[in-house]
């Protein structure tokens, strides 16, 4: 049995609650990045200036996590995602409308080990901010007070260009825009290292789904649904994640008209919920967002925890995860690290991939355990 702790946490300004995160997470971070090259990216200014031209809004917020992180060079690069390492997992994403209600719902799928388990509500550019986080002030998803909500895929595919951690491009659009149609045109010009799909609903009840292009453009898919495979690039390891199977269940929730107040309901089991926690891709949470009303619940079987961005509340939950895995192996932190570690690979690439073809935290936490 493997357990992930949650925790919800509003810190409006970053300060110590932040940076108790921080102490707590940073050693591992750190011992992947070093693992992984990571001194040998770009410099710390390089990352600045990236962030200037493409993200600039967030400048003064990075800089103060940067002080609280306690202004090294190290931190600064890592925080700044400025051609991060890779990162992959599973998700199922989809968004519905009938004009009076909008919803827009995920599966985030990887395994216990290899999740932050944090909420975190924010006002750090002033405008009201609740999601997942990732990479300690990333998103994996959230919702913000303008009535916007995204939630993030992994692409597919393991190729890197120059560009942007995908979480970081999350809360930067959810820092800056309220609709729709604005996030995309912000996704238009800010470039992600790999390829992700998203997909975005509004409190106007617009939705879509978008395929980021790795180093910069994106393409509108058809409807407002995503998993783990794009149309530009054919996708790594596609039966192993099941990424037709769940797209072709989702296309037909969709084609059906559903109650967008029922979406819910189809991610709770399967093709969409995920099992296979000993090889790194089960079902961690469900999230449910209602951008109109700035709230979003996470849900797991037999428990649910509401949150609102006006009515936050703090507070833990532990939740447990199933020992056997599909085929009937016990689930083991070593194992689903080595999983992480075989899914990418060490091939070399050009620029600032070079550096940046790295797994996972896990595989910083097995490296620094035994080398």
């Amino acid at each position: 049995m493997s357990s992930l702790q949650f925790d919800a946490v509003r810190e409006d300004k970053a300060g110590p609650k932040w940076a108790k995160r921080w102490a707590r997470s940073w050693p591992s971070y750190e011992a992947w990045f070093i693992a992984r090259g990571g001194d040998n990216g770009p410099t710390r200014a390089e990352c600045e200036a990236a962030l200037r031209e493409h993200m600039p809004e967030l400048v003064p917020v990075w800089r103060r996590l940067v002080m609280l992180a306690g202004n090294g060079d190290r931190a600064a690069r890592f925080l700044s995602t400025w051609c991060p390492p890779s990162y992959l997992g599973g998700c199922s994403l989809a968004a519905a409308s009938n004009g009076d209600t909008v919803r827009l719902v995920r599966n985030y799928d990887l395994s216990p080990d290899l999740n932050e388990g944090l909420l975190l509500r924010t006002e750090w550019t002033g405008e009201p901010v609740m999601g997942m986080v990732e990479f300690l002030w990333g998103l994996s998803d959230g919702v913000n007070a303008r009535g916007l909500s995204v939630a993030l895929a992994y692409g597919g595919h393991s190729v890197v260009k120059q560009g942007f951690g995908i979480t970081t491009i999350l809360r930067y659009l959810l820092e800056t825009c309220g609709t729709v149609e604005e996030a995309i045109s912000v996704l238009r010009r800010v470039p992600s290292h790999m390829g992700y799909n998203l997909v975005l609903a509004d409190a106007g009840g617009a939705t879509a789904s978008v395929e980021v292009i790795a180093g910069g453009g994106i393409a509108l898919m058809p409807k407002a649904i995503a998993t783990n495979h794009q149309e530009v690039t054919p996708p790594e390891r596609a039966e192993f994640t099941a990424t037709y199977k769940r797209h072709a269940h989702l296309e037909m929730v969709l084609d059906t008209a559903p109650d967008p107040r029922r979406l819910r309901d189809q991610f709770q089991a399967e093709p969409l919920k995920q099992s296979n926690y000993a090889q790194g891709f089960g079902t961690l949470f469900t999230a449910e967002y209602d951008p109109a009303r700035g709230a979003m619940e996470l849900i797991w079987p037999g428990e649910s925890w509401a949150q609102t961005l006006e009515s936050f509340a703090e507070g833990t939950r532990v939740i447990s995860y199933e020992a056997a895995a599909a085929g009937g192996s016990a689930y083991d932190s070593a194992q689903a690290a080595e999983a992480a570690r075989a899914w990418v690979g060490f091939a070399d690439l050009d620029g600032c991939a070079a550096w940046s073809t790295a797994d996972w935290v896990a595989f910083g936490q097995s490296f620094a355990t035994r080398y």
